[in-house]
């Protein structure tokens, strides 16, 4: 996940420049986060009520409801088979600093066995994100559980949260230019920091900066931390529409730095 929920340095923008824009919602943060991790913690009750954590892949469905492939000879899989409650817990690993600080959901909710069509559908959208699963799918101690996602809790980072409700979490899309996001943030950073830093004055409203770096980037804009006069700010561009593949994000950047660079010449003339 490369995005964030702060305040860019500056709201509004002149003729010619590049709206902050939106963000993505909690409950998109939620669903791209769920689509960029395979790995999670299931929580479940053992047959005395007592709770039971443990380690588990899984596989969304379209709906963003993970799909589990678990043995019987797992301690969560017999829990699951006694009580069909149960809550996932994710969080991004790539995402650097604090763990209490990275972004990270609960999923809660109960499990049902799919049957025919959605039980094929199912077993598709585990392999899909664990391949190997096909391997062990038809032995008899494993059985295909859907967690039916009823309650969602999302937090962002420190004093950022929010509790989505199923409806707006199933509606909501992951965002797909997620699997290319930290690439691109890497790449802009090592490659154009005169480009960002244009970005910075001319589209995001930062005179003063004398330096900046991309601290993230969704598919409706990138953010920017802004340098000067020995303070930062944050700051964010929006790209002209949001961007519906991760091979848009090329084009985008391109045309914002283009711009960028047109009202800096325009300024220097």
């Amino acid at each position: 996940m490369a995005s964030g929920h702060g305040h860019s340095a500056r709201e509004g923008g002149s003729a010619g420049e590049a709206r902050p824009g939106r963000r993505r919602t909690p409950a998109e943060e939620a669903r791209t986060l769920v689509c960029s991790t395979t790995v999670g913690y299931l929580a479940t009750l053992g047959e005395d009520g007592a709770p039971w954590c443990s380690l588990v892949v899984y596989g969304p469905t379209a709906d963003g409801d993970p799909v589990l492939l678990v043995s019987t000879m797992a301690e969560h899989g017999r829990n699951l088979a006694h009580d069909p409650r149960a809550s996932l817990a994710l969080n991004d690993p790539s995402a650097p600093g604090d763990p209490l600080d990275r972004p990270r959901i609960t999923l809660a909710g109960r499990v049902v066995r799919p049957q025919g069509a959605r039980a094929e559908e199912a077993l598709d959208a585990h392999v899909a994100a664990i391949p190997g699963a096909r391997l062990y799918a038809g032995w008899d101690d494993f059985t295909l559980w859907v967690l039916e996602v009823q309650r969602v809790r999302w937090i962002g980072g420190f004093a950022v949260m929010e509790t989505i409700s199923p409806a707006d979490y199933s509606a909501a899309e992951p965002d797909p230019t997620a699997p290319v996001a930290a690439g691109s943030v890497a790449h802009l950073n090592a490659d154009h920091a005169d480009v960002l830093l244009a970005m910075a004055r001319e589209l995001a409203g930062a005179r003063g900066a004398v330096s900046a770096i991309c601290t993230g980037l969704d598919r409706y804009g990138i953010d920017l931390s802004c340098t000067g006069a020995g303070e930062s700010a944050a700051a964010r561009v929006a790209f002209d529409e949001p961007l519906s593949a991760a091979a848009d994000v090329r084009g985008a950047t391109v045309m914002l730095a283009k711009r960028a660079r047109e009202l800096q010449a325009r300024a220097a003339g």
